[in-house]
């Protein structure tokens, strides 16, 4: 799952950083490393870009940034502890 799959206010946790060079470092760099959870914060009326909230703070990225971040067990508000 990719970024593209949320919606504001859900919460996922990454499971890897793709690609190489200094995006994949700025990527790492801004804190978003494997098992962090990443919560949808805004996106953009064109959808670009976006603005997520992990390890305490906000931090606005783009589509072609965000593209790169795989996820994994997407939680949307209001359906934790309803299985």
């Amino acid at each position: 799952m990719r970024f593209k799959d949320m919606r504001c206010g859900d919460t996922a946790t990454v499971v890897n950083v793709e690609g190489e060079g200094h995006l994949r470092k700025r990527i790492l760099d801004l804190g978003i490393t494997r098992g962090v959870d990443i919560k949808m914060v805004r996106i953009a009326p064109l959808g670009d870009p976006i603005e997520i909230e992990l390890r305490g703070y906000r931090l606005t990225i783009r589509k072609t940034e965000a593209d790169i971040v795989e996820l994994s067990d997407i939680r949307r508000p209001g359906t934790e502890g309803s299985e």
